[in-house]
């Protein structure tokens, strides 16, 4: 099977990182192409992504192929030593499909049409979509095969659709039929007598639509696993036509950043090429420590492979309610922060910033301001950065010896509007987690609660409100065979369906943290704190009765949980009961890394400074305005600029070194 390394490490040249962005050229004329083609050769561009909304250029009338244009744009950026990676133009349709087949159009929760005239707008279990999809990437497949330009496939954009309507309601039954089996089996696994609401009949059984109050978890939980496996069949379905035709080449799907939609675990499985689209905010004092999230979960989604930024921005987004321009520096800081967390290929949304259309403030390598300005100088010295690095770093892993666990399933089974504090996000409490190691230096991986745990000193669980039977056999066996396990609060409640668990968390996991008995939650409003002597809690906190032998770690000082433990340890378990403020947080999980026997990158850094090891080198990646120097031990040659150093690097702002090991 075809990987990112095969075009990263090619037989009998130097190893590169590719480098580029989605190039639109249908939206300019045609005297425009040999102009980008210049400007990218100069930029150091090795990669562009083609084709992405380009259905109705090719497609302008059913049945109609209309390739000419791109042709002559592959044969041109081959002929510049650009390779090409090619989009199915599925995710757009073209007016004319929605009009003449309106069962092509989603329907939101309330029945409205999604009307065409922005993206996006295709039913995933419409068979026309399907099928006009299908024709369309065989003849762009048939014709592209051996085009010497192409590189690699890019499936459909973003999958992001939902769909409540009448073809989905038939295709979300016959989902249920083949996950539950019979009526009385779904009805058991939604718990469908709360509210007198057991089904009769599989008729009856329709998308969660809008409803009078509050709908069915359960309900709401097949229904999200039921989009992402719809949405995958799409995938599949035209990834496979495109192997076919050349199964030499890898395919992938860009994923947007820990997006909620998608299961990205089944997902990445099925993808060649594990690719992302990251939009940190500039003005976001945590945005470094996000992008490195992003980058340790889409890695880790790739097994540890080499991954791609498939996009983000040289400058400012649109769709923020103020969108404000990087300062310069920080797309780079930016991009080779991705590169140090294991990325070969840096990619961006668009190569030429857009005249017309909803994104024409969308920034791009090539903005308004041409090759004069601030923002294209930056684009070219990534390129020579990314040039420099190339055969280095291409193909190398990054290692760590810390898990933090997450799973999808579990993220769609939090309760929302009916659950005791809907200011509980399963995606924050990951965050807050993953930025507590962030600043401790301490690096982590992302894994699904039944991936093999083993090679990891330490497990993190941040908010597994879900767990089934296998995860929690798994979480007991790796603390059995040696391993150190910290839970946060609602770890294990749930069942495989959503049902809370006979005492409110699992039994067994009970035993293990050493907690006798869950008596009540207890939820914190915002700007409430809970006292825990040498730190505070924040968000939610517990009642717990500890069993025999635990130890209370940290207790709760005053009001109804006074002496409660706040903190729980049996052995090698943690339970931690509350969400405690950053700095405590990232303490404790310090603390509890150096027992396991783990240790910072480097002890010591400037704040505000990254220290990732991905192979043998070493990057340093300052996120601060001010220039800082970093104490290292011995000599070190800085890849970026030839120089040597002994015992310190100075960094401006914004700055990046990547060291290598001096004689």
């Amino acid at each position: 099977m075809a990987r990112l390394d095969d075009l990263t490490r090619p037989p009998g040249r130097p190893p590169r990182l590719l480098y580029g962005g989605d190039y639109n050229p249908e939206q300019w004329p045609e005297e425009t192409w040999a102009e980008d083609a210049r400007l990218m050769r100069a930029a150091g561009v090795t990669s562009v992504t083609l084709g992405v909304f380009s259905w109705s250029r090719i497609e302008p009338t059913p049945g109609a192929r209309e390739f000419g244009w791109l042709d002559r744009v592959m044969d041109l950026m081959h002929a510049h030593g650009v390779g090409v990676v090619l989009a199915t133009p599925t995710s757009s349709p073209p007016p004319w499909l929605g009009r003449l087949h309106p069962e092509t159009l989603p329907r939101d929760e309330d029945g409205r049409t999604e009307w065409w005239g922005s993206r996006q707008h295709f039913s995933h279990s419409s068979e026309a979509y399907r099928r006009h999809a299908a024709a369309i990437t065989e003849d762009l497949a048939a014709r592209y095969a051996h085009h010497p330009a192409l590189t690699m496939w890019h499936i459909n954009n973003e999958y992001c659709t939902y769909d409540w309507g009448d073809g989905a309601a038939r295709t979300f039954r016959s989902w249920l039929k083949d996950r539950h089996g019979t009526l009385d089996a779904l009805n058991t696994a939604w718990g469908t007598d709360f509210w007198g609401q057991r089904y009769g009949d599989w008729d009856e059984v329709l998308p969660p639509r809008r409803a009078h109050y509050l709908k069915n978890p359960a309900h709401v939980l097949d229904f999200r696993r039921y989009t992402s496996d719809l949405l995958l069949e799409c995938y599949r379905a035209e990834r496979d036509i495109v192997r076919r035709h050349t199964p030499h080449l890898p395919v992938t799907t860009n994923f947007m950043p820990f997006w909620s939609g998608q299961d990205g675990w089944a997902w990445a499985a099925e993808e060649d090429v594990v690719s992302v689209d990251v939009y940190p905010d500039p003005r976001d004092p945590a945005a470094g420590a996000y992008n490195a999230m992003i980058g340790d979960l889409t890695r880790s989604e790739a097994g540890g492979r080499p991954w791609m930024v498939m996009e983000q921005a040289a400058g400012a987004v649109n769709w923020r309610t103020v969108n404000h321009p990087k300062p310069y520096g920080l797309n780079r800081l930016w991009a080779l922060q991705s590169v140090a967390r294991g990325a070969d290929a840096v990619h961006y949304f668009q190569w030429r910033q857009s005249r017309q259309g909803a994104e024409t403030f969308h920034s791009a390598m090539l903005g308004h301001a041409g090759e004069r300005g601030r923002v294209f100088r930056e684009t070219v010295r990534i390129g020579e950065d990314l040039a420099v690095l190339g055969p280095h770093v291409a193909g190398s892993r990054v290692t760590t010896e810390i898990a933090l666990l997450h799973d999808w399933n579990s993220w769609w089974a939090d309760p929302g509007d009916g659950a005791l504090s809907t200011r509980v996000d399963h995606a924050e409490l990951v965050r807050a987690w993953h930025r507590a190691l962030w600043d401790a230096h301490l690096p982590a991986s992302f894994a699904h609660p039944h991936h093999d745990l083993s090679g990891h000193r330490l497990v993190l669980v941040p908010h597994l409100h879900l767990l089934d039977d296998p995860a929690i056999e798994n979480l007991l066996a790796y603390v059995r065979g040696g391993g150190t396990l910290v839970c946060g609060f609602l770890t294990g409640i749930a069942d495989r369906d959503g049902r809370v668990r006979p005492g409110g968390m699992d039994a067994r996991l009970r035993e293990l943290l050493g907690i006798d008995l869950l008596q009540e939650w207890w939820p914190l409003d915002e700007g409430e704190h809970a006292d825990c002597g040498t730190f505070r809690g924040t968000l939610w906190s517990e009642e717990l009765t500890p069993a025999p032998g635990a130890e209370t770690v940290a207790a709760y000082r005053g009001g109804e949980l006074d002496g409660r433990p706040a903190i729980l340890r049996t052995g090698r378990a943690w339970y931690v009961s509350t969400l405690l403020e950053p700095a405590a947080l990232s303490g404790l999980l310090a603390s509890v890394a150096r027992e396991a026997g783990v240790v910072p990158v480097l002890d010591a850094l400037p704040e505000g400074v990254e220290a990732v090891r991905r192979g043998d080198l070493l990057f340093l990646l300052h996120h601060g305005g001010e220039p800082v120097t970093v104490p290292l031990p011995g000599r070190h040659r800085d890849l970026l600029t030839g120089t040597v150093t002994e015992g310190a690097v100075k960094l401006d702002r914004f700055g990046v070194a990547v060291l290598e090991e001096a004689p």
